[in-house]
């Protein structure tokens, strides 16, 4: 017994309709110069930024996930560099008094040994020359995952030349 032609189409348009819900989460807007350091995807096998802290080596290529924050102003104007946190440091919450949560003013002794300095390089290593929050759309608190090459200053502090920026979508 032959279907009537006129079945298939509205049986081919359920299952094209039957995908994944949509979600409403807010996608950063980032600038098109800053596109060509963004994954569409977050790369597996990203590292806490605590434990990178503890084994971590310099000139080592590492993928880190972490929150941006750990002082009160993060950013470094001009320069796409930030600081990124462990995501277990808790972050203080605006009800507890605090107008500024990303600075962890609460757990500031949490912060030493779980924060990271993450500079966004260009192909040849050389610093990008833009504010992060333009040319990356992220702000405090953003949760991302980098991808670049780790380096440690005399007093091991840990820094990532970043090449590629996975940003965790908002709600």
């Amino acid at each position: 017994m032959k279907s009537p032609q006129w079945l298939v189409i509205p049986v081919l348009v359920s299952f094209i309709g039957c995908g994944q819900p949509e979600q409403n989460v807010a996608l950063p807007k980032v600038d098109d110069a800053g596109k060509q350091f963004v994954l569409a995807s977050e790369p597996s096998g990203a590292v806490a930024v605590g434990e990178a802290r503890q084994s971590v080596e310099s000139e080592q290529s590492v993928t880190l996930v972490g929150l941006i924050g750990g002082s009160r102003d993060p950013f470094v104007d001009g320069v796409a560099a930030f600081t990124i946190v462990d995501q277990s440091v808790p972050f203080c919450a605006p009800d507890e008094g605090c107008p500024t949560p990303w600075d962890y003013c609460c757990k500031q002794d949490q912060v030493k040994d779980n924060i990271v300095t993450v500079k966004m390089v260009d192909e040849s290593g050389g610093p990008i020359a833009k504010d992060a929050r333009e040319l990356l759309g992220v702000s405090e608190l953003s949760q991302v995952t980098v991808q670049g090459m780790a380096s440690r200053d005399e007093a091991g502090n840990l820094t990532v030349a970043a090449t590629k920026i996975y940003i965790q979508p908002g709600e």
